[in-house]
């Protein structure tokens, strides 16, 4: 296909961010000029460190009426450098950040695909599904939910590079490693059960004569405090507030503690790590839950909910797993399963094929 122009607009969080640098980093090395459009929120900063081509940011602010006015604002800025830099297609990965492109890339007429990385459709993929010439979906009852669209199942891209690498040199090879992540930003109330269920599970460990060692990136916000309570206990640790070595991490990790989102559900089943998954309670239309209990149904994942899941009974299930390997791996193979390493190739003919007259005719209704 000859050069194109592309617009890949993700951010707001690394779920939505992640998956659109994938995509963004397959279509460039197909030979396409591809620009990442952001909200430019601080924490997208780090995400995107991991794109060296150019961002545009929008100034793009969450719905709600306090920053209507900003929203309008970043509208005008994204119709205004659509109109200087006209792109062929805009990929949009859902999430407030995707209104202003998608607005602007329907008043210019510029085809646009959605990517919807979750069980169920936020409200910015359900409205804007609308406008949209296909809606790229990672879960095939997406679709069900989204009657009368047109949409193709890809799966949800996700970071290759955290495949194949190697293990932290300082985890003893014979330690127990469990990995706790409450994605990008951190999730408090996943790191306070986890500090605590770990300190039941270490005690459990030292009767065994048996090591332990966490891995746990746990936000901004509570990096010290888990840190201060891991060296309380002497319990070997490395701790971060953002793990730059997400790859390092689950290749050491035996098993992970996480919330549901989907990249992170997804960037589990490619590096086929067993997990425990505390859904976020308030997650839009419980979209974590319906992911984690897909999840589940595989045989890949257990499940908390938050409510009602107790430090106690996350040890007790982390100490079950850890003397019974076989059952590990068997919940690693049936993750293994659900992994979709091609998804970023999907979304990048999706979108190559949204830019050729015909090119849709073979999708997938």
């Amino acid at each position: 296909m000859d050069k194109k122009k592309f617009v890949v607009a993700c951010g707001g969080t690394g779920g939505h961010s992640f998956p659109g640098l994938a995509v963004a980093a397959e279509l460039a090395a197909r030979g396409h000029e591809v620009t990442v459009w952001t909200s430019g929120r601080a924490i997208e900063g780090s995400v995107m460190k991991e794109w060296a081509g150019p961002v545009f940011a929008t100034g793009a602010k969450p719905l709600a009426p306090r920053f209507a006015l900003a929203n309008l604002r970043a509208l005008w800025r994204s119709w205004r450098e659509m109109r200087r830099d006209p792109p062929d297609a805009v990929l949009a990965m859902g999430s407030y950040a995707s209104l202003p492109p998608v607005a602007a890339a329907v008043l210019r007429r510029v085809p646009v695909v959605l990517h919807e990385a979750n069980t169920v459709p936020g409200r910015a993929v359900d409205f804007l599904a609308h406008f949209a010439t296909a809606v790229a979906i990672s879960f095939a009852e997406t679709a069900e939910r989204l009657r009368g669209l047109k949409c193709e199942l890809t799966g949800l891209p996700v970071r290759r590079e955290i495949v194949g690498c190697e293990r932290f040199a300082e985890v003893p090879p014979d330690a127990f490693c469990v990995f706790v992540t409450g994605g990008s930003q951190g999730a408090h109330r996943v790191n306070e059960l986890a500090v605590e269920a770990l300190s039941y599970v270490q005690a459990g460990f030292k009767k065994l004569g048996r090591k332990l060692y966490v891995i746990h990136q746990t936000g901004a916000a509570d990096e010290g405090w888990v840190m201060g309570r891991y060296a309380a206990s002497a319990l070997p640790s490395r701790v971060n507030a953002f793990e730059r070595e997400m790859g390092r991490a689950f290749a050491t990790a035996d098993l992970v503690i996480a919330r549901a989102g989907a990249s992170t559900c997804f960037e589990l089943a490619l590096t086929g790590k067993p997990a425990f998954l505390i859904p976020l309670p308030t997650a839009l239309r419980d979209h974590q839950h319906r992911n984690a209990s897909s999840f589940v149904a595989a045989g890949a994942a257990a499940e908390g909910l938050q409510d009602e899941l107790t430090a106690r009974a996350l040890a007790n299930w982390i100490l079950k797993r850890a003397s019974d390997p076989a059952s590990l791996e068997e919940m690693s193979a049936k993750m293994k399963a659900l992994s979709q390493p091609d998804a970023a190739a999907n979304v990048a003919n999706l979108m190559e094929r949204v830019v050729d007259p015909a090119g849709l005719e073979p999708a997938t209704k």
